[in-house]
């Protein structure tokens, strides 16, 4: 129920009630949906990053990875866009750009979870599939220059249509750093009035096309890529003017600007998680091997997250964590139900959750 605030108090958003909240969307936590559905219980997943993937999406987007079984080659971007095509039939409602603050146990024995965007859940059991914690992105390290995070540097972007008019300059040199500056050059709205590309070397870390068309728009004058590491900035009183760069031959010079975008890549930290109470072995999460369920009934830990005798960081060991952790969350869900073996060749109550027929039996 939604309770409506008085005039001039804030408003009071209810909680969202799931049976499962999954934290981190990387390919584990995306896998941990479709394996909860097959149990036929429905969840809703939240990650920090803005898109479904994890380390898949950030760290090796484009790199084959070779030892998905049944699944000869397949990149990391190819492997998030196959789950999500699996998952499909369970509805999974996605939270993203949002950190999982804070979780503690309702008197009701369910956990009430809150994220840094204020969402609220109320659910009756938890799945951190964070990875090794939640990724932020690496900061620009020039001492006092964190004074203009928000307001002329920023790590993500969160409105486009901000940077309207400006110079702005797009640091770092891979996917993220190149798609957004060939964005801003390209689009027809809300245009930058000048993008320039800042890396510390002429090399680029992307897809052939991407590379491709940054060629392009560099022979166009739509981008210009500078070469240089920054060493410091200047600013014109209160707002941050120019950086201050080395280029290649040692040389020093300074880029004007409006705008810092910078995509130096991400970091995990194992972050809040560290605060709620759950047993740690060297900042991973310990968990009972035949349940994945951690220190705290009800909350369970799959992927690089946790830990546990001869454990093993690879996706597909992930795979069975999250499998083995559905089928023990079932009691919590629901006390009078026996989480049954089925398989998805034979058994109708699967094909139901994944809304195929059944194949005759002739």
């Amino acid at each position: 129920m939604t309770v409506s605030p008085s005039p001039g108090a804030p408003a009071v958003v209810s909680p969202i009630e799931t049976d499962a909240l999954i934290i981190g969307a990387g390919p584990v936590g995306l896998f941990q949906v479709f394996e909860l559905g097959l149990q036929d219980i429905r969840a809703h997943v939240v990650d920090t990053l803005p898109h479904v993937g994890g380390q898949c999406a950030e760290l090796y987007a484009d790199k084959p990875i070779y030892d998905i079984p049944g699944v000869p080659v397949c990149t990391g971007r190819e492997l998030v866009e196959r789950l999500q095509q699996q998952i499909a039939p369970f509805g999974a409602n996605f939270h993203l750009g949002q950190e999982v603050r804070s979780l503690e146990r309702a008197a009701d024995g369910r956990f009430d979870v809150a994220t840094s965007t204020g969402t609220r859940f109320v659910a009756r059991t938890v799945f951190v599939a964070g990875g090794v914690g939640s990724f932020q992105p690496k900061a620009l390290r020039l001492p006092g220059i964190e004074r203009f995070a928000g307001r002329q540097l920023f790590y993500r972007v969160a409105d486009a249509a901000a940077f309207a008019g400006q110079h702005l300059v797009v640091a770092g040199g891979g996917d993220s750093a190149l798609d957004w500056a060939i964005h801003f050059a390209s689009t027809d709205q809300a245009r930058p009035a000048r993008v320039t590309l800042l890396h510390r070397r002429d090399e680029f870390r992307a897809l052939p096309a991407t590379l491709r068309r940054l060629a392009e728009l560099r022979e166009a004058g739509a981008v210009e890529v500078l070469i240089g590491q920054p060493t410091g900035f200047e600013t014109d009183g209160e707002r941050l003017a120019r950086l201050v760069l080395m280029r290649p031959d040692g040389s020093s010079t300074t880029l004007a600007l409006d705008t810092l975008l910078v995509f130096h890549g991400l970091s995990p930290k194992l972050g809040p998680i560290a605060d709620w109470g759950l047993e740690l072995d060297h900042k991973l999460v310990t968990v009972n091997p035949a349940t994945f369920e951690t220190s705290t009934p009800g909350v369970f830990a799959v992927g690089d997250i946790c830990h546990y005798p001869g454990k093993r960081k690879l996706i597909l060991c992930g795979f069975h964590e999250a499998t083995l952790a559905a089928f023990a969350a079932v009691p919590y869900v629901d006390p009078e139900r026996r989480a049954l073996l089925q398989y998805t060749t034979s058994s109708p109550q699967l094909h139901r959750l994944l809304g195929v027929e059944t194949p005759s039996q002739d």
